[in-house]
């Protein structure tokens, strides 16, 4: 068994790795760190189910139609 911690193991691997394979280890480390502290389970969200009237319902889902379906190709 090592008596090395694992943030020295994980160190001295990355060390050794190209710029690339850093930068993709970094992405993979912030993805796993911002994935712990955002978003609620979606359980808490059943409280608020049929709290939405119909009307307003098919008001959204009409502004959603109209305006967010559109493509701009020049927005690129």
């Amino acid at each position: 068994m090592s008596t090395k911690s694992i943030d020295e193991q994980i160190a001295e691997r990355v060390a050794k790795l190209a710029p690339d394979d850093k930068n993709k280890v970094l992405d993979f480390v912030e993805a796993l760190t911002s994935s712990q502290s955002h978003g609620v389970p979606g359980a808490s969200w059943r409280q608020f189910i049929g709290s939405i009237s119909q009307d307003d319902l098919d008001l959204m889902e009409k502004a959603i139609e109209e305006d967010c379906e559109r493509v701009d190709p020049n927005a690129w």
